[in-house]
């Protein structure tokens, strides 16, 4: 055989092309096919029955037991420095629970035993059920709000708290169905569309409704508004400043007469 160096021009581009390694086309796939793949790598990238594959109908009961309540996995594990932990962190967050959650049933008209209800029952259920340690579970101030001002528009919670109460149970329970459908059907997905500009801007937004809505309280207002939006809002305030109706809270009196030195 000749050396490469000897080769014509001809001969090293005859060699070249035997070099190069083609490609297949991959075969056509069937359109349900392709869709039922895309669809599976979407809901189930983590492919959560993969543990159940060739397992004895022990193993396989013992693993659905585990994956629904993910505390007898882990509980296995658990010893006295990770109560100690998880004591000093209860107590911690108790703390600040119990005055925010009494303020959350405040902001849905409620009573204040139905915050503490919320706050302390999904916790106790999602130490059996959950499977994350940083999520926190508990109400909260948009949702509170929203929920009181969505219904106080069907109902009266002054007139008619019993038909409230229940109008606003009603919607927490269909709520909380909605939640465990989007659970089962693994659609926490759709969350990736949200843009940050998205979430951005629905903080900021429910940081100012929250704010407004506290203007009754804090100027003494007996007749507000039902609404949340800005407009509704300070129109509210300044009808009743016409009036005369404005009356500042204790709070309120005792922040001014702090900030009079300074003017």
């Amino acid at each position: 055989m000749a050396s490469v160096g000897h080769l014509s021009g001809e001969e090293k581009e005859a060699m070249n092309e035997q070099q190069i390694h083609k490609v297949g086309i991959p075969p056509r796939q069937n359109l349900f096919k392709e869709f039922s793949s895309t669809l599976k790598e979407t809901l189930f990238a983590d492919d959560p029955l993969r543990p159940f594959k060739d397992q004895p109908g022990s193993r396989k009961f013992l693993l659905g037991i585990q994956t629904l309540f993910p505390i007898f996995e882990w509980g296995r594990s658990y010893n006295l420095n990770k109560f100690k932990g998880d004591l000093i962190a209860g107590l911690t967050i108790a703390s600040l629970c119990i005055p925010q959650d009494i303020g959350y049933s405040k902001l849905a008209n409620l009573d204040p035993q139905y915050g503490l209800y919320s706050s302390f029952v999904p916790p106790l259920i999602y130490a059996f059920m959950g499977s994350s340690r940083d999520i926190a579970i508990g109400p909260v101030a948009v949702v509170s709000l929203l929920l009181g001002t969505l219904i106080q528009n069907e109902i009266d919670p002054t007139k008619n708290p019993y038909e409230y109460r229940r109008l606003t149970f009603t919607a927490t329970f269909f709520a909380g169905v909605t939640q465990a459908i989007l659970g089962i059907s693994r659609l926490g997905f759709l969350i990736d569309f949200l843009s940050h500009a998205t979430i951005v801007g629905f903080m900021g937004g429910a940081a100012i409704t929250i704010a407004l809505q506290q203007l009754k309280g804090f100027l003494g207002i007996k007749k507000f508004t039902k609404k949340s939006d800005i407009v509704s809002v300070m129109r509210s305030v300044v009808v009743s400043a016409r009036h005369g109706v404005v009356t500042l809270s204790q709070p309120a009196r005792e922040l001014s007469v702090f900030s009079f030195p300074f003017h």
